[in-house]
């Protein structure tokens, strides 16, 4: 899967570069969706080496969950129909980024729990990055005169909608953050159970 999103991030980039005149790199890589995908493939090479995982590695894949579902969520709920105005023209690109590998790495972590048990305080970590880019969005948004999605636009209607759209999608990933990590959790003390179950008292 990171070869995947990789090669569709490196793709996307290389036809922006050279098809789109006022194509912008520190734009490109402003997008939540670009940053989600690099920390999820990421997140998966590493996991993918052999040896012990570390803890933090654990904390990563979780956050690389909470990003990637949440990319998937909101481009469900607020973007599928603006690929253009996302710049990811290409469409398998766009299929890639926003649908496939959301799925996939929801499945990875079902499929492969966290070695190491997370607690309410990783998944409270997880959140701060996203914070801090949306703090970064709306402070360059007025500099440079450009916003990565229209949701976070103030320039049609004002800030309160801005506002607003922030505190529930906040809202959503934080809940989404405590059902990842919960999940983790209980998939991987399920898996560390004896194939017969828990052991029986009694003599």
């Amino acid at each position: 899967m990171a070869a995947l999103v990789l090669a569709a991030i490196g793709y996307q980039l290389v036809t922006g570069l050279r098809d789109r005149p006022g194509f912008s790199l520190v734009n490109f890589l402003s997008f939540f969706t670009i940053l989600s995908n690099l920390v999820a493939a990421a997140a998966l090479i590493l996991a993918a080496r052999p040896g012990s995982r570390p803890a933090w590695l654990d904390r990563l894949r979780a956050a690389s969950v909470l990003y990637l579902a949440s990319t998937g969520l909101v481009f469900a709920t607020l973007l599928a129909d603006l690929p253009v105005e996302l710049q990811l023209t290409v469409p398998w690109v766009d299929t890639v980024l926003h649908r496939v590998a959301p799925v996939l790495v929801v499945l990875d972590w079902l499929l492969d729990p966290p070695r190491h048990r997370l607690r309410v305080t990783d998944a409270a970590a997880a959140l701060v990055p996203p914070l801090v880019w949306t703090g970064y969005t709306l402070l360059r948004g007025p500099i440079v005169d450009w916003y990565p999605y229209p949701f976070l636009d103030p320039r049609p209607d004002g800030y309160p909608g801005v506002a607003l759209t922030c505190v529930l999608v906040a809202a959503g990933m934080a809940g989404l953050a405590a059902l990842v990590v919960w999940a983790g959790n209980r998939l991987a003390a399920h898996r560390s159970q004896p194939a017969g179950g828990p052991p029986r008292g009694g003599g």
